[in-house]
């Protein structure tokens, strides 16, 4: 789980301001393609977002060879939701 800028999420009926940022694979075909589940929480009990994100291409090749691919995968995430990771 990352922390990022806060950003502002209707839920039940309200704005809350999410706070970090956690991703997971679901499924990596170790060839040319992952998914990630992804969650935005409020805090580390209070989630108020999930989805997921497809990687494919250059960027599935890139994470693939990364020394560091958990940070490349976040970093990945967060610019396709256009999140801030702080």
């Amino acid at each position: 789980m990352k922390e990022i800028q806060p950003i502002s999420i209707w839920y039940n009926g309200q704005i809350v301001q999410a706070t970090l940022f956690n991703m997971q694979t679901t499924s990596d075909n170790l060839i040319d393609n992952a998914t990630f589940y992804y969650s935005l929480y409020v805090n580390t009990n209070f989630q108020v977002f999930s989805s997921s994100l497809v990687m494919s291409g250059a960027d599935y090749i890139a994470y693939s060879t990364s020394t560091t691919a958990n940070d490349y995968a976040y970093e990945w995430g967060a610019a396709q939701l256009n999140l801030t990771l702080v």
